[in-house]
């Protein structure tokens, strides 16, 4: 376990590369940081997290689509198929949906049919498909699953749109400006789901805590080796609220160090089904369909396709330019009262409507890397929900 000097240090070097500012670890590196006037700030109330072992009530896996060269969005003919690419996010595949999406769509549009296909029934299939009808066009979504049991289902939910998005020397100079069009037009979209029932899409407050002042801690963390992951958030950082350090009395967390931002928070059940709903009252179809080898595309009736099958295109396009990043969550019973994230000695925590997400992240954006096991790892799980009960625990002294 990192102890917290190493913890705080940690996770700024991870946002320096990774833009989870707005996050469920966006807090430190260089964030803009405003202090707190002792005088004016009011104690936040919190409830503390139940993190006992036996209310683990699931420990899921997702394997991360990610590609050094950024999302794949070109335009491929396959027989007399043509086909519009729409994956390899990385960790941002829900951050960048819309935006991603509508650069899909409008290629697919472009081509002038108007009964368009779309495999894959993730985050970046969905919004492809509303996206397709909004435009005026007839979908029918093909895909061996549908949530909850897709990859997209098992992500964290937090607003990380640069999260191994890319490399930095592996791009297209071009990207930069791609990347925050994406980003805000995404952004754009997600305040239309602030407010509806279910609470799809909200605001939540993110704590970083360490036990060491940010002055006491090292300069640079202990040598982890590291890609160069890209990270553009300075184009965007009118999005969300700066980072603020929190003077001790201004927080009621146990321990000595503590900043704290507000990001966007997806509750992926109550999302996905939303944008499900949207897609079957606006007509759409969903087909149960599983695609081997891209010439089993040849079979279906319509002609435009968008390819949205994110890590699974890995095999069905013996696409290896896509690396998995594996990424764990151990998943505690909700309770409604936890709204807020917390980053502390290496563990995410994020307390969503569906269950408070429990995530390692000792090695920073190298965590998960190039590991393809889907297999849930309960000693894991424990491991860091021990961690959070350890931080509980001191504060109820």
């Amino acid at each position: 376990m990192l102890d917290s000097a190493r913890s705080l240090t940690l996770f700024e070097s991870m946002q320096r590369r990774n833009f989870l500012a707005g996050g469920l670890v966006g807090l430190g590196g260089c964030t803009r940081t405003v202090k707190v006037p002792l005088a004016t700030s009011a104690l936040p109330t919190l409830a503390p997290i139940r993190a006992q072992l036996d209310r683990i009530f699931r420990v899921t896996v997702c394997l991360r689509p990610f590609r050094a060269a950024g999302p794949r969005l070109d335009v491929e003919r396959v027989g007399e198929k043509t086909v519009v690419h729409n994956y390899g996010h990385g960790g941002s595949g829900w951050s960048l949906s819309w935006g991603s999406s509508a650069i899909a769509v409008e290629k697919a549009m472009a081509l002038g049919e108007r009964d368009v296909a779309v495999i894959g029934c993730g985050a970046l299939g969905m919004t492809s498909a509303i996206l397709l009808q909004r435009a005026g066009a007839r979908v029918t979504i093909y895909a061996k699953e549908r949530p909850p049991e897709v990859r997209s289902s098992r992500a964290t939910g937090s607003w990380t749109p640069d999260s191994r998005v890319a490399l930095t020397n592996a791009v297209s100079p071009d990207f930069p400006a791609l990347w925050e069009k994406m980003c805000r037009s995404s952004f754009k979209m997600y305040e239309s789901y602030l407010g509806l029932a279910g609470n799809p899409v909200e605001w939540t407050d993110r704590y970083l805590l360490s036990d060491e002042t940010a002055e006491a801690a090292p300069s640079k963390r202990e040598a982890v080796e590291s890609l160069s992951f890209a990270t553009y958030r300075d184009r965007v950082r009118d999005l969300t609220p700066r980072q603020q350090e929190l003077p001790t009395a201004t927080h009621p967390f146990p321990t000595k160090y503590a900043r704290r931002t507000t990001s966007i928070t997806f509750n992926i059940a109550s999302y996905s089904r939303q944008l499900l709903n949207e897609f079957f009252v606006e007509g759409g179809k969903f087909e149960n369909t599983e695609f081997n080898t891209p010439a089993e595309l040849s079979r279906l009736p319509q002609k435009v396709i968008i390819n949205a099958t994110g890590y699974g295109a890995r095999a069905l396009w013996k696409d290896e330019s896509i690396v998995p990043v594996r990424g764990q969550i151990a998943w505690l019973i909700p309770q409604p009262e936890v709204n807020y994230g917390v980053m502390y000695k290496g563990v995410n925590i994020l307390g969503r409507r569906d269950g408070i997400v429990v995530q390692g992240a000792g090695k920073g954006e190298m965590e998960g890397y190039n590991d393809a096991n889907e297999q849930p790892d309960r000693a894991e799980a424990e491991a860091v929900v021990k961690t959070v009960a350890e931080l509980y625990s001191r504060w109820a002294k």
